[in-house]
């Protein structure tokens, strides 16, 4: 199976697919999605939306998983990422793609077993369970492969639960 991993943002939009066969994780790609604050809002939103179809176009996911985000004041902040993230959903919708919703503490648990974990202990069991050489970069980038390993978890249990 494999799970694409989502890290949504306007600036950058971190990526990365993981793939579970036989109860071993790997990563296939990761990396992120970079716009320029010139642009436009929508031109933006183009980019995110053509790169990550292609994405998804060539290396066929089973699944999408994305961080679910909260903000407390940055109103344009997170204006702005919730409308990367419409745009990651229609993407996703489009290609009929089954999609997991997370919070940052459900990801931290599934990859961690502690819903507290700090960035660094994230990323470490993410080089760890992926058998990387060292820790993703950029973190936006190590954040989508941990919401990848969470996804594939998350899934998993919920085709199960189908199945009975």
């Amino acid at each position: 199976m494999l799970c694409l991993g989502i890290d949504p943002g306007i600036g950058r939009v971190g990526f990365g697919f993981v793939k579970e066969e036989d109860s071993v994780l790997s990563s296939l790609t990761f990396g992120c999605i970079d716009t320029d604050p010139g642009l436009s809002v929508q031109d933006r939103l183009n980019l995110i939306y053509d790169e990550l179809k292609s994405y998804i176009e060539r290396t066929v996911p089973d699944v999408l998983a994305m961080e679910r985000l909260f903000f407390g004041q940055n109103l344009t902040t997170a204006e702005n990422v919730w409308q990367a993230r419409g745009v990651i959903l229609l993407v996703a919708a489009q290609k009929r793609l089954p999609i997991v919703e997370l919070t940052p503490s459900e990801v931290k648990m599934a990859v961690c077993g502690y819903g507290r974990a700090s960035k660094v202990q994230v990323q470490e069991m993410v080089r760890f369970l992926l058998s990387l050489k060292s820790v993703p970069k950029p973190d936006d980038a190590a954040d989508a492969l941990a919401v990848a390993i969470a996804g594939l978890s998350v899934w998993r249990l919920r085709r199960l639960q189908e199945s009975i």
